[in-house]
């Protein structure tokens, strides 16, 4: 038995903690072979890593980075410079703008709309629509629903009409960097 400080446990007379210890010696320091990674975000191709280059030889698992020798200075100004200009990122930025600037406006409108009607008509607000329920009650909960269901419409709007073309875009963004560094893709 080890405890939890790496040092072997148990009774005797000595002689069998000993075996027992370079039993229990474990290097570290060696990278294990056998580790898979069970993170749903994480894709080993999208990382470089695993990736046949062409020939069916593996391909060189990272650029060197920065400072290191071999390593090249990128100019990643111009890469997001290059994909800001491109016809991809204005349609996604388009459809951003078309669904968050009149969702925003909505919104808005509708909570100024409840402060202003909550301070300058109370009779309104206090009318009755069923038993104790009131009009101010009503309004008051559907800021809540409204807030909401402009969430849920936001993510499924981002899913269904942007997140593909962002990630496209990434990709891209990835693949410049990339060549403006020398690298093989």
């Amino acid at each position: 038995m080890q405890s939890s400080n790496g040092r072997p446990g148990g009774a005797g007379d000595g002689s069998e903690r000993s075996e027992r210890s370079a039993e229990n010696q474990e290097d570290h320091t060696a990278p294990s072979r056998d580790v898979t990674y069970e993170d749903p975000w994480y894709d080993a191709l999208a990382s470089g890593w695993g990736e046949l280059d062409g020939t069916g030889r593996p391909a060189p698992a990272v650029p060197p980075a920065r400072g290191e020798p071999g390593a090249t200075a990128v100019d990643t100004r111009e890469v997001y410079l290059q994909v800001q200009r491109s016809q991809a990122f204005q349609e996604v930025r388009g459809r951003y703008r078309r669904f968050v600037v009149p969702g925003v406006v909505g919104f808005l409108v509708w909570y100024v709309g409840y402060v202003v009607a909550a301070t300058t008509a109370p009779g309104l607000m206090a009318r009755p629509v069923a038993g104790a329920v009131n009009v101010g009650m009503l309004a008051g909960l559907g800021q809540f629903l409204s807030t909401f269901l402009l969430t849920w419409a936001y993510a499924r709007h981002a899913r269904l009409r942007r997140d593909r073309a962002a990630l496209e875009l990434r990709w891209d963004t990835q693949e410049l960097a990339r060549g403006a560094r020398g690298g093989a893709s």
